[in-house]
């Protein structure tokens, strides 16, 4: 068979397929899914599948199916360095080159989905061959734009349309100046172009602005120059047809696609903005009030229809996007100081209709009702899903984040002002949606509870709470108002329970517990739920539980039952509010043990794949253990369960139930108090055996924090452990902690050895004798294979822990242990250590880490000692990052140098790592400091500025709380136990390098080796003379 007829061959096969997948018969469909495979790797199948969709005599869905497929094919086989998609083989040239010859001629198709369809196809191409192997493309896409039809003038957009959100800062100056003209026009004349070709117009704009803007910063004149010349008009253009009421030539989609422009310019380009800043609010808020009134009646209330409208590509242009993008724009203006104020002076009427935009739509009213699960998961904290009510939360947050007097204000103006118009529209039965904007305003009020509780305490808050919360109470009750309604009213009473005078606060906790019972609507059993955590929490910060002890049966009785018929976001927080009432008082909680534990094993075990529910559980167990009267029988109950799980094997039990069962354990012996009971030291062997001959990384990890957690809590009882080969619980640690250290273990499953070893030497470095010696070797072994950053700084944090507690005994042995390159281990430790120092994470390691190199270098120095002295590590020449009049070079005149090295003392390294540490310190330190002056409209700060900052903050009484600047206080119970835990970095450090820089050897041996930066951060703490 010659060439040509084995292509023919192929393309019919091609066809053929095509066919197949379009059948209505499955089986059919099925076989032509499996012949593409096969076809794809063929040479030509890019090819057939362009010329199919080029030729008009084939049915319009198979021109579209080819569509489909060769944007499938470019994506899989165009280039072989796209490692994320790429299957072999990869397009031959020859083939290439055809497909790019052929297929933008399809963007003149008749048909709207062929044109789009290539469009897309023609983008993939363009991400890897544009512009050096496709140097006619833009050609053949700017003669379309400008001399085709109108059929590839919009096939030429959607190309545009895409590869414009990839424009390099090289293409930008021949691509940017010819299409801004055109798109310019395209948009500008309402009377040729569509209203989607003039949407996709400004999306273009959008994109290459975006692009330009990003590539400014560090090109600073290409703005002015790229864009400069179109700036103006867009601007007017922009303003202008945003003014324009909806009908044929402006709908929702283009008002969309313009104030995310105009977002854009006000995030970029604010000094060029600003004299627009008269002309835009204005028609930027009529938007947002027309909006929020289309928004109510066709989607919140579904009172009036909305004409929907398509976007080129058959999709639906939600009216919700506008509201977004109206939403971006006000949190742009927010971030930008320059327009601030802007927001600040109407910001009662932003506020009162951000409310609008809060309310219950009733399609959520539907998906909710049928779905309480949804229901728990939209109204979360933590959702991932969206809404427009939640952005419309994030929007108050932002309010309230930056303007807290004015917001305060503005916000009660505008829940007062809703309430008042509920109250009519009720009164007057004109609208049965009353409730809606009451929901939301107590919502409104509850997402900013910390902003108003400070105004209350200052007596500034110009709004009484407590009226609002009574009448609420009183009113909706009486008038059986909608659950969702009531549910709010208790979470809202719930959010200001120190708001409220005893009597109140009394009838909405019996009002929450009825709420809880079972013939109540399931919307309102659930938001009581969530009043009862809020409750529980108030009432237990005020030390005031008694008020609610007698109503604890009633509400752990509803909690279990709603625990019974509910799974995953419903029972997740059934259980984590069960787990704040347990810990309410101890006297009930020893009485209800018998129905709460039962069900939460049972609970732990049904879910014991789902992380949230079995971290739930293990609170409601800690919770328990905590209890003495609990303790006993919740071991009894649980700790066969356990030991059942962990002798049975693997294959036996649900997949990860192992590791889960070790966390339990580690869990119920960090909560116990030595000596831990018989039943729990049960559990050890299990352990043991579990790290040792498991190769499931979480497992084998769990099982070493386990074994952690026995030595952490109660060490002489590990130690006293013998199995019945006469074996110690310690003889077995030590062996977990070698066979973790074990160079061919997987690091996932070792990266906290270091954790076990720390609190190993800690808890029980007086049994371990001879084994020391052997598990560090291991440690120095294992370090020097390691190459996850988690494992080598659990690994380095040993000999961290180590110089705080034994400095001359740990450099002793490094002195005296190789190194794999021959020379101390002291100088291999050192060099992993000072090499990674600047990227470790975890405030408490940071600390930990920090003060030991701190001691390291005071001891190096002040002893002269030569193990330390003589050791020196490779540094990258910090003059190499000036020029010769000592300006710090820009990024792009850095690209262009070849770095210097240079060699200085491990010393001097580590006064370099120390003050990079204080630097961090004083950074977080300033972000707790008031936000950026408004009156500094580039948002940046003199160096003077940073100085004040920093003495102010180095004077004040943050130094003097339990280390406030750190990032977040530690969850290891370890850690927690620690005295360094408490102690402040930043003050630390800055009172060990004042000492360190005024000591005689400081100007001679040290400060020559100190760059500007470094320099400059010891003149903030009042270090000068540099």
């Amino acid at each position: 068979m010659s060439a040509p007829e084995v292509n023919n061959s192929l393309k019919e096969a091609s066809l053929e397929t095509l066919r197949s997948i379009l059948s209505a018969n499955q089986e059919v469909r099925k076989a032509g899914e499996s012949q593409v495979q096969a076809l794809e790797v063929t040479e030509g199948f890019g090819i057939y599948l362009t010329e199919i969709i080029l030729d008009v005599k084939y049915q319009l869905p198979i021109r579209q199916l080819a569509t489909v497929l060769l944007k499938q094919y470019i994506d899989c086989h165009w280039w072989k360095l796209c490692e994320e998609k790429f299957r072999p083989p990869e397009t031959l040239p020859e083939a290439k080159s055809l497909i790019r010859d052929l297929l933008p001629r399809a963007l003149s198709d008749s048909n709207s989905k062929i044109r789009s369809g290539a469009a897309h196809a023609i983008s993939a191409i363009a991400q890897w061959d544009w512009p050096e192997e496709w140097p006619t493309l833009f050609t053949t896409l700017m003669m379309y734009l400008t001399q085709g039809s109108q059929d590839s003038l919009q096939g030429s957009m959607c190309v545009l349309l895409e590869i414009t959100h990839n424009v390099d800062d090289k293409q930008m100056p021949q691509v940017v100046p010819v299409i801004l003209p055109e798109v310019y026009k395209i948009f500008s004349d309402s009377t040729r172009y569509s209203v989607r070709m003039r949407s996709q117009a400004i999306q273009i704009f959008t994109n290459l602005t975006e692009a330009v803007c990003s590539a400014g910063e560090y090109n600073k004149g290409l703005v002015k120059e790229l864009l400069g010349p179109s700036l103006l008009p867009f601007t007017e253009a922009l303003v202008k047809h945003l003014q324009e009421p909806d009908g044929p030539t402006s709908d929702v989609g283009l008002k969309t696609s313009i104030v995310k422009a105009l977002t854009v310019l006000v995030k970029h380009v604010p000094k060029q903005l600003s004299q627009w800043l008269l002309q835009i609010l204005p028609t930027v808020w009529n938007t947002l009030t027309h909006s929020a009134h289309v928004y109510v009646a066709c989607v919140v209330n579904e009172t009036e229809e909305s004409d929907e409208q398509v976007d080129l590509d058959g999709e639906v242009i939600s009216f919700e996007n506008l509201v977004s993008s109206i939403f971006e724009f006000v949190h742009a203006l927010v971030e930008t100081p320059r327009f601030r104020s802007a927001v600040r002076d109407g910001i009662s009427q932003i506020i009162y209709y951000i409310i609008l935009f809060m309310q219950i739509t009733e399609e959520q009213v539907a998906t909710w009702t049928a779905s309480p699960d949804r229901f728990v998961e939209d109204e979360s904290e933590d959702s991932f899903s969206y809404s427009v009510r939640l952005a419309a939360q994030d929007v108050l947050l932002a309010l309230r984040q930056e303007f807290e007097d004015e917001a305060c204000s503005g916000l009660c103006e505008a829940v007062t002002r809703h309430l008042q118009e509920a109250e009519v529209m009720h009164t007057q039965g004109s609208n049965n949606f009353w409730w809606k904007v009451v929901e939301a305003s107590l919502l409104s009020l509850g997402v900013v509870k910390d902003l108003l509780e400070s105004q209350q305490k200052e007596n500034q808050l110009p709004l009484d709470i407590v009226v609002i919360l009574q009448s609420s109470l009183d009113q909706h009750n009486r008038m059986a108002a909608s659950p969702f309604l009531l549910g709010r009213c208790l979470w809202a009473a719930s959010r200001f329970a120190n708001f409220l005078p005893a009597t109140l606060l009394n009838r909405y906790i019996q009002a929450t517990v009825e709420a809880l019972q079972p013939h109540q609507n399931v919307i309102l059993r659930i938001t009581a739920v969530r009043a009862v955590w809020g409750f529980c929490e108030h009432l237990k910060e005020s030390q005031n539980t008694a008020m609610l002890t007698p109503m604890l049966p009633m509400i752990t009785e509803s909690l279990l039952n709603l625990a019974i018929l509910f799974s995953h976001e419903v029972l997740s927080l059934v259980l984590e509010t069960l787990a704040m009432v347990l810990a309410v008082d101890k006297n009930f909680t020893a009485t209800c043990e018998s129905k709460v534990c039962p069900l939460t094993i049972a609970l732990f075990l049904k879910h014991n794949s789902d992380p949230v529910i079995v971290e739930l559980a293990q609170d409601i167990f800690r919770e328990l253990s905590q209890n003495e009267a609990c303790l006993g029988p919740l071991q009894h109950r649980l700790v066969p369960t356990l030991v059942s799980i962990l002798q049975s094997p693997p294959d036996k039990v649900p997949s990860g139930l192992h590791g889960v069962a070790l966390d339990v354990v580690e869990t119920l012996v960090r909560a116990s108090k030595p000596p831990l009971s018989d039943a729990l030291m049960q559990t050890f062997p299990c352990a043991v055996r579990s790290a040792l001959t498991s190769d499931d990384p979480t497992i084998v990890q769990n099982g070493g924090e386990c074994l952690r957690a026995f030595v952490s809590v109660s060490p002489d009882q590990v130690a006293a452990y013998r199995d019945s080969e006469g074996h110690t619980g310690l003889y077995f640690i030590i062996q977990v902690v070698l066979n973790l250290l074990n160079p061919t273990v997987n690091e996932s499953s070792s990266a906290f050895v270091g954790r076990l070893v720390s609190t190993l030497f800690n808890r029980a470095g007086s049994h371990l004798g001879d084994s020391v010696d052997l598990i560090l070797r291991g440690v120095l072994s294992k370090l020097q294979g390691s190459s996850s950053l988690v494992a080598a700084q659990s690994l380095i944090m040993v000999y961290a822990h180590l110089i705080h507690a034994q400095m001359e005994a740990v450099l002793d042995f490094l002195s005296s242990v190789p190194g794999p390159k021959g020379q101390s281990a002291l100088h291999f430790v050192l060099h992993q250590w000072c090499s990674r120092q600047h990227v470790f994470s975890g405030a408490y390691e940071t600390k930990v880490s920090s003060i030991a190199l701190a001691k390291l270098l005071h001891h190096g120095v002040t002893m002269n000692d030569s193990r330390i002295t003589e050791i020196t590590i490779t540094i990258e020449d910090d003059s190499a990052l000036t020029d010769g009049d000592g300006c710090i070079r820009t990024r792009s005149q850095r690209g262009a140098l070849q770095y210097r090295v240079k060699e200085i003392s491990i010393l001097v390294k580590i006064l370099k790592l120390l003050i990079y540490e204080l630097s961090n310190c004083l950074e977080s330190a300033m972000a707790f400091a008031d936000d950026d002056d408004e009156n500094d409209t580039d948002g940046e700060q003199s160096v003077e500025g940073m100085r004040e900052n920093a003495g102010a903050l180095l004077s004040s009484q943050l130094l003097d709380d339990e280390d406030k600047l750190d990032d977040l206080k530690d969850d290891d119970p370890d850690a927690q136990h620690d005295p360094n835990s408490v102690i402040n970095l930043q003050q630390y450090l800055t009172e060990f390098l004042r000492s360190f820089s005024s000591q005689s050897y400081f100007p001679s041996g040290f400060l020559p080796h100190l760059n500007s930066q470094e320099k400059q951060v010891l003149n903030l703490i009042g270090i000068h003379q540099l």
